[in-house]
């Protein structure tokens, strides 16, 4: 960031002035235009109908907006009429300057994203190296310089129109794609040539519920961990030397679209903590030691869809499910965040090919969670070991869950209990765990091995919010038959 003051003979150059906590952006691109001149500019107040937000983007250095008088916070705003991925701002003041200010970004003009912020600003002209993608950018001032209000000769944007997706970042190594992650903007996508990727992949960067943030790339881009390595922490968290082999790891990082890409041969496949609204969509998970993906650490209102999962708990049998809703009510001291509870709520699996060998559940419902869906899914329970009590293809902890239209199947060799199972185990939530639960329309095959397509596992504990199975599911080979519990019509 440079800053040039007018004040004087010889421009100076101030470093130091960004906290430690901000990030370090790329330079402007020497493409990049001025996309500002002229746009509609609204600001949060005017001093007199005289200096209105238009002359902030007027081109004419003489004009300027100002805002009233003594007031805080401040803010003006302009509108570039379409997405852009914006790398510069100018902001040419006059006397009246901002102090402590932030410059955002925003898609819908309601949910901003800070893309820069100072709280040591002196006035002049500030030069600003920024990244961020929107429609909208504004100067958000909370602290003045003087006893007046905000006055800017000039408010200037500098970038170039994102497309309808936003900016694209391309990238073909896995250095590439660590930097990628590390830098992710909401509205970005970071596109994955085919290729194989082995390293450590991680992100705490968040997008938005208007801009969310996308990796994608074809089946041929393969991420690979080869870790764990390092001292683990007592609850994982990324950072400190510590490798913990997973391989996609997005932690508090909300708003994210996963497409397309494949992950194999680490620990566990993609773990989500604190990563709520993440979508991942055809994706193939395959070949990992533990579970496939994981939504942990109250990462509600994700969904996985229309991607497959195989060879799961390649070290351990009876612990490499398939997908792992929420954490066990033991491992709450470290992913219980919300009230002490891991709450992965609203969760849904929706359309997606698991096993063959998964030697777990192929649906982990913990308790504590509350009102996911699982639906038009296909199970091949081929491979389930049954150690651990990993012998169904879903075992339902949670509550008011919907499990309907799903088709699963068994075959020996393996140990197999019941399709679907719930259990009741005893935590702190007013909730009663493994209750309300609606199964509708699912066909099962046991192979002759199992003996209930759905097995309730106590009616008594559930009295107040009692599971349903309504009579449109159907089962053949059974060794004992559809449901230990009077069906629905």
């Amino acid at each position: 960031m440079r800053r040039i003051r007018r004040r004087g003979t010889v421009p100076l150059l101030l470093s130091g002035l960004l906290s430690a906590s901000l990030i370090t952006l790329p330079q402007a691109r020497a493409a990049d235009g001025l996309v500002s001149a002229g746009k509609p500019t609204t600001a949060s107040s005017l001093e007199t109908s005289a200096f209105p937000a238009s002359l902030a983007v007027d081109g004419d250095t003489g004009t300027r907006w100002a805002s009233a008088e003594g007031v805080d916070p401040q803010w003006v705003r302009i509108d570039l009429g379409a997405a852009h991925a914006i790398s510069r701002v100018k902001l040419n003041w006059e006397a009246a300057y901002g102090k402590t200010y932030k410059i955002q970004t925003s898609n819908d003009g309601t949910n901003w994203t800070d893309a820069y912020s100072t709280s040591t600003g002196n006035g002049a002209t500030d030069d600003l190296t920024v990244t961020g993608t929107g429609r909208y950018v504004r100067m958000h001032a909370t602290a003045r310089g003087t006893a007046y209000g905000y006055s800017l000769w000039e408010f200037e944007v500098y970038g170039s129109p994102a497309g309808p997706g936003g900016p694209v970042v391309d990238v073909s190594t896995a250095a590439q794609l660590q930097s990628a992650l590390a830098a992710a903007q909401p509205g970005q996508t970071i596109r994955l040539a085919a290729g194989e990727y082995r390293g450590a992949f991680a992100t705490r960067r968040a997008g938005t519920a208007a801009a969310p943030v996308t990796l994608t790339g074809p089946a041929g881009a393969v991420l690979v961990n080869d870790g764990p390595s390092g001292t683990a922490p007592a609850c994982p968290a990324p950072g400190g030397g510590w490798d913990p082999g997973y391989g996609l790891w997005l932690y508090d990082a909300p708003y994210w679209n996963l497409t397309g890409f494949s992950v194999k041969d680490s620990k566990k496949g993609v773990v989500l903590d604190n990563s709520h609204h993440v979508t991942l969509d055809g994706l193939s998970v395959h070949h990992v030691e533990d579970e496939a993906v994981h939504f942990r650490r109250s990462s509600s209102d994700g969904v996985i869809k229309n991607s497959t999962i195989t060879h799961t708990g390649l070290v351990q049998p009876g612990y490499g499910e398939a997908v792992y809703i929420g954490s066990a009510g033991s491992n709450w001291g470290c992913h219980g965040n919300q009230g002490g509870v891991d709450r992965s709520d609203r969760v849904q699996v929706l359309n997606n090919r698991i096993g063959p060998n998964v030697a777990a559940e192929h649906v982990d419902i913990k308790e504590g969670t509350t009102r996911g869906v699982i639906r038009g899914n296909r199970f091949d329970g081929t491979g389930i070991s049954g150690q651990n009590s990993a012998d169904s293809w879903v075992d339902a902890k949670g509550v008011g869950y919907l499990i309907e239209n799903n088709t699963g199947t068994f075959a020996p060799p393996g140990t197999f209990a019941n399709g679907y199972e719930t259990h009741n185990p005893s935590t702190t939530p007013s909730f009663a765990n493994g209750c309300g639960n609606v199964w509708r329309g699912n066909t099962s095959d046991l192979g002759g091995v199992g003996a209930y397509a759905i097995k309730i596992s106590s009616v008594s504990k559930c009295s107040a919010d009692p599971n349903v199975v309504h009579s449109g599911n159907t089962v053949t080979r059974a060794g004992t038959g559809l449901t230990n519990v009077p069906v629905t019509p």
